[in-house]
């Protein structure tokens, strides 16, 4: 007993980056939360098992406002991670962690004098000081840098969630009505688009979104949405494009 006491374990810590819906409201709250409930109603479904971070920077609440706020939240269930923008004052314990940033990152490194590759580090000492290292010559690259993208070569049905925040997302294929597609670009769906599809999920508003066959429940470019039942109704069944064009989302006939 004593020995396993006393033994020295290491607990392994990973920093890993999750796609989340974020939700910034606006004052008055009351009005604010029956646009939710209608977003909510007109695509059922939209907030359910998704993680929501609350962004409240530069609002004006106090701390019984935000325990309203998130009490009003749960009762739709809509689970808040985190609280972006909170001053430490508003957070009390039970309430979710405050976050900041909500960008991507990648580890920096960079390669060693003997060309390996090595953690970035702020300070430390060189063992071998005395050797000569060699300088460091960058060389610009002129390409045009690439997009990533993911292309689906099958349906995606309904329940099922294809998201890649990296760029853009190609489907040959149908997006069955209670799908959903997220991607950091554009999104092609080369079959008819019946279920949810956000584009520009990052903060890209030159994100678009083309389909051969408009039926969607929901539409999203850069946080700003549209839903089926804000699409004219010649619009319905057509090839089309949707653009962001300031806060109003675009869309015109493809021949």
């Amino acid at each position: 007993m004593n020995e396993a006491l006393t033994d020295a374990r290491s607990i392994r810590i990973k920093g890993r980056s999750f796609l989340a819906v974020v939700l910034s409201p606006e004052a008055p709250f009351d009005d604010w939360i029956v646009k939710l409930d209608d977003l909510a109603t007109r695509s059922a479904g939209f907030f359910l098992e998704r993680p929501v971070v609350l962004d409240i920077t530069d609002l004006k609440i106090d701390k019984k406002q935000l325990k309203a706020l998130l009490a009003q939240l749960a009762e739709r269930n809509v689970r808040i991670m985190g609280l972006e923008g909170a001053r430490p004052s508003l957070i009390d314990a039970g309430m979710p962690p405050a976050m900041k940033g909500g960008r991507p990152a990648a580890d920096v490194e960079v390669p060693d004098r003997r060309g390996a590759v090595s953690d970035v580090k702020a300070s430390g000492s060189n063992a071998e000081a005395d050797e000569p290292v060699a300088p460091i010559i960058e060389i610009a690259d002129t390409r045009p840098p690439m997009t990533p993208s993911m292309v689906i070569r099958e349906p995606v049905r309904s329940g099922q969630s294809v998201i890649f925040p990296e760029g853009d997302i190609t489907i040959v294929g149908s997006v069955a009505s209670g799908a959903e597609v997220i991607a950091g670009g554009s999104v092609h769906v080369y079959g008819a688009l019946r279920g949810r599809v956000m584009a520009g999920s990052l903060g890209n508003d030159a994100a678009r979104i083309f389909c051969r066959k408009l039926e969607a429940e929901l539409l999203s470019i850069d946080g700003i949405y549209m839903t089926a039942d804000e699409l004219a109704p010649e619009l319905q069944g057509h090839s089309v494009q949707l653009w962001l064009d300031g806060d109003e989302i675009k869309v015109q006939k493809l021949t």
